[in-house]
């Protein structure tokens, strides 16, 4: 069976071509080259190990020792115009973006998958943390969490399509971030110890929001007010982006009480605060549903749901938003918590699970409390 694996350079990838090597499936190694070379030696210079000169040195490195073939393609233009524009885009709309979510959905699992197809692949395998489990009587496809907490990656493959999970195969789901290092010093991989990658693979230096601020498109946004929920002016802010939801420190606002980031204004270039309790909120709505292998979820449905990747899956309960469509593709949920959540950022993903399934999930477009939309 013939296998390609995709190649960051990191130890994980690289023990996933050791694996499939050594079950005898015929591996091709391949690296996506999604960003500026001479842009990412400078990652390479500030310890970032993500899309840099080393990573691409390091996979090839790997593959010479595997005795594999090694292709690295020149994915920068799709790149920019799935992943890093959308990123930005949503950043000047007052948005948190996940640009995470779009690289796997149209990156790894569509453009690459395409790849490994046309390079006659039976599988395409990737060290992503996450499980895809067919049910042999109905023949249909789940996707699971990790095995390591930790690590589990599900959360951000929420948009595989059936296609996808039936070509697509994660050999480390069922392990530890320990057993896969044990596993590349084993196969004697110089790469057994590398430090982990960064979240945001192109973000070189400072934060995402000095990454938007050198953008041309936002030139023309300055400095704008800070207001408390009434209006109240209260202070000035260096540009909205700079901002997230839950903020507290850096906002450079004497007060009483302490103050927190409750949403942003692009429109009126404005920062808005509160307290701490103005941030929890008890629905949301979700839009551009993803389902994993499933025409269609039951509407009033009993899910756990994940409002960032690194947040804790909580109790809910999701609605079809959408008069007549019901919970299927492209449709919107209005997500009913059990208990309010704080700091429910628009531009994240919502993810739902059914114990440890990804059932899909869609982009956080609104969030409120009880009454704020129709169910």
């Amino acid at each position: 069976m013939r296998a390609v694996v995709a190649m960051s350079g990191g130890v994980d990838s690289s023990v996933v071509a050791a694996l499939l090597k050594q079950q005898g499936h015929e591996v091709i190694g391949i690296t996506m080259n999604i960003w500026d070379l001479q842009y990412t030696a400078e990652c390479n210079a500030k310890g970032k190990t993500c899309c840099s000169t080393r990573d691409l040195d390091d996979a090839r490195r790997v593959c010479e020792v595997l005795d594999i073939p090694f292709y690295p393609l020149n994915f920068r233009e799709s790149f920019k115009k799935e992943v890093y524009d959308p990123f930005i885009s949503e950043y000047i709309a007052g948005r948190t973006p996940n640009p995470c979510v779009l690289c796997n959905t149209s990156l790894k699992f569509e453009l690459l998958l395409y790849k490994a197809k046309s390079l006659d692949a039976d599988i395409l395998a990737t060290g992503h943390y996450a499980q895809l489990k067919k049910n042999d009587k109905t023949g249909q496809i789940h996707l699971l969490r990790g095995v390591d907490n930790s690590k589990d990656q599900s959360y951000f493959l929420y948009g595989l399509t059936k296609p996808a999970t039936e070509m697509v195969r994660f050999p480390l789901g069922e392990m530890t971030k320990l057993q896969v290092r044990e596993l590349a010093a084993k196969f004697n991989l110089k790469n057994a110890n590398k430090q982990e990658s960064q979240d945001v693979c192109f973000v070189k230096e400072g934060t995402y929001a000095d990454l938007v601020a050198r953008d041309p498109r936002v030139s023309n946004i300055g400095q704008g007010d800070i207001v408390d929920l009434e209006g109240n002016v209260l202070g000035q802010h260096k540009g909205y982006f700079y901002y997230t939801i839950g903020q507290r420190r850096g906002l450079g606002v004497a007060a009483a009480n302490r103050l927190f980031v409750i949403s942003t204004d692009p429109e009126k270039n404005l920062v808005i605060v509160g307290s701490d309790n103005d941030l929890f909120q008890s629905h949301m709505l979700v839009e551009n549903i993803s389902l994993v292998g499933l025409d269609s979820l039951e509407d009033g449905l009993d899910v756990r749901c994940k409002i960032r990747s690194r947040s804790k899956d909580v109790a809910a309960r999701i609605f079809a938003a959408d008069s007549g469509k019901g919970i299927i593709k492209g449709s919107s949920v209005v997500v009913e918590f059990s208990e309010p959540q704080r700091a429910i950022a628009c531009g994240q993903a919502g993810v739902f699970y059914l114990n440890d399934e990804v059932l899909g999930g869609g982009w956080i477009a609104k969030s409120g409390n009880s009454g704020c939309f129709n169910k």
